[in-house]
């Protein structure tokens, strides 16, 4: 079994959640005691959130990199970064390696795609939402349609991602709220919906709404599990 490499604190809340469902599939698939191969790199999310914030991405690349490097001295045959934003510098960070990184878009637009799906809603943090580094990977790599919703819906999605999930909080008028944004994605043509940060998961799921959802959390974790049971 190959060893996954995962960088993850971005928030811990949904890296915990690759730990569990990567152990869970590893288990599954083997029996017995068996439980994933894996290197863990967590950050301090309270400078990414910083740099972030302050448009500091040439930074932030930097820090990614240098995490990266970390996972490969420690084993990793491949890499994870266990949040989409930060696959903004994907590009960037792979070039460093010896080693190859699974790209969260590309794990997800192949489920897209596994259902037939050509047009699909994106949520995430403003960053995803409205920077190509995401939505052009899945429209121009694999032909996938993306909607995101306007922008008082992304502001407000944003905020519900850094000031709520990201600690742990998940309120009620918060799923409303996303909720009623996705059925207005799908009002719009949207056939599914890509959960595009590993939080929204901890908020929303494949029953609160009617077309199929995609939660990219799980799908990463599954697809590492995939790769590494293979080696």
């Amino acid at each position: 079994m190959k060893t996954i490499g995962l960088i993850g604190g971005m928030s811990w809340e949904s890296t915990a959640e690759y730990y569990r469902i990567i152990n869970q599939a590893v288990k599954e698939k083997r029996g017995g005691h068996h439980s994933a191969r894996l290197v863990l790199y967590s950050v301090d999310f309270e400078e990414i959130e910083d740099l972030q914030h302050r448009d500091g991405w040439e930074e932030l690349t930097q820090l990614m990199i240098d995490a990266a490097r970390r996972v490969q001295g420690a084993g990793a045959d491949f890499l994870l970064i266990c949040t989409n934003t930060m696959h903004v510098m994907a590009g960037e960070v792979e070039e460093s390696l010896d080693i190859p990184l699974l790209h969260i878009a590309d794990a997800t637009a192949q489920e897209i795609k596994g259902q037939g799906l050509t047009r699909v809603g994106l949520l995430g943090t403003r960053f995803t939402m409205e920077q190509d580094f995401y939505r052009g990977r899945l429209e121009g790599a694999y032909g996938i349609e993306v909607l995101v919703p306007g922008e008082d819906d992304r502001r407000a999605i944003h905020a519900i991602i850094y000031d709520e999930l990201c600690h742990g909080i998940a309120k009620a008028a918060s799923r409303e709220l996303f909720m009623r944004v996705m059925d207005d994605l799908v009002a719009l043509g949207a056939r599914g919906i890509v959960l595009g940060c590993t939080e929204i998961p901890l908020l929303i799921g494949q029953n609160d709404v009617g077309v199929p959802v995609f939660d990219t959390t799980r799908i990463h974790a599954l697809a590492a599990v995939e790769r590494a049971v293979k080696g």
